[in-house]
């Protein structure tokens, strides 16, 4: 693979996600099989920013693909988002000879990246690291698969709770602008209704389909809400229903950052493999500014326009699916 690259750096950046550790280490082993140089940039743009930059080997990524997490550690960076935090930031990695970046993270990562090509045309490669799944140009998002397993875990625990005492859960997962997570979740949790920020249901609409449960004898019912709705978090439903009827004895969970953490499942350690390295290969073959996906178990490049201008649609058929099952 014919390339003048001869020095990579690579760094995690805004909100972690289970298998970033799994990425990185695809990234560090395919461009030392591709005898390359590679570094690892401590705390995304503030260890850019700082020079906190360190040279990587393939034992420097042994037994991480399991971890949750990321070992460069992550951050935002305010600086960054400055002309002379970005100077500072090419300057040190001029000074390591680093000639080509992968960055592991969100759009907010992507942007940085993207003004980072831009003022100083480094070619960089961008892998989706995100429990929300709500990035264009790839079907699945590294971290999603684990956040909505130990969402589904956790739900199935609270599940025997309300069944044992006639109870009523709002459960609220995370999905700050995309329902992906609390749509599989209320699914795959059998919910009576999920409420995300790309669905419009109303209050009454909400009222009506736990009323229904209610006078049809329905002891027990699951309420999964995504931390964006529209309809409000899930103490604010919790207290409005509370206020109109007196069917159920009510509770809420917020599962909140424990779906960030623990182990990447299969899936997501499998997906950031080949994300990583397809970033390797992408840089070595010419692509710069460029996010790596993957659409129909395909590797894909898309620009950053693709990324930035259009956001990863909620399946309608998932959608459908969810309203014939919460009956």
């Amino acid at each position: 693979m014919e390339s003048k690259i001869s020095k990579i750096g690579v760094f995690t950046s805004g909100g972690d996600a289970p298998g970033m550790n799994a990425a990185l280490r695809a990234v560090v082993r395919a461009a030392i099989y591709y005898k390359k140089d590679i570094y690892g940039i401590m705390q995304g743009y503030e260890g850019m920013i700082d020079g906190d930059i360190v040279k990587l080997g393939a034992r420097s990524v042994g037994n991480i693909i399991q971890r949750g997490g990321t070992i460069l550690k992550s951050a935002r960076s305010q600086e960054f988002r400055t002309k002379e935090g970005r100077e500072k930031a090419f300057i040190n990695l001029k000074k390591h000879g680093i000639e080509a970046l992968v960055a592991i993270g969100g759009d907010g990562t992507f942007t940085g990246l993207h003004k980072l090509h831009e003022e100083y045309g480094i070619p960089a490669v961008c892998i989706p690291g995100t429990i929300d799944n709500d990035i264009a140009g790839t079907d699945f998002t590294v971290g999603f698969d684990t956040a909505t397993n130990t969402a589904v875990e956790a739900i199935d625990k609270i599940r025997d709770t309300a069944i044992s005492h006639n109870r009523l859960f709002f459960i609220e997962v995370m999905g700050r602008n995309s329902g992906y997570i609390a749509i599989n979740c209320g699914i795959a949790g059998g919910a009576v209704a999920t409420i995300i920020p790309e669905e419009s249901m109303t209050l009454d609409e909400l009222f009506a389909k736990l009323d229904e449960g209610g006078k049809t004898n329905k002891k027990s019912s699951l309420v999964v809400v995504a931390e964006g709705s529209k309809l409000g978090g899930a103490m604010e439903l919790a207290k409005k229903f509370s206020e109109r009827n007196n069917y159920f004895d009510i509770k809420v969970t917020i599962l909140g950052h424990l779906q960030r953490g623990g182990t990447p499942t299969y899936f997501d350690r499998v997906l950031a493999s080949k994300m990583g390295v397809a970033a390797v290969e992408g840089l070595l073959k010419g692509e710069k500014d460029v996010m790596v996906g993957i659409l129909n178990n395909k590797i894909v490049y898309n620009d950053f326009d693709t990324i930035m201008k259009h956001h990863h649609e909620i399946d309608s058929e998932s959608l459908r699916i969810s309203k014939i099952l919460s009956i």
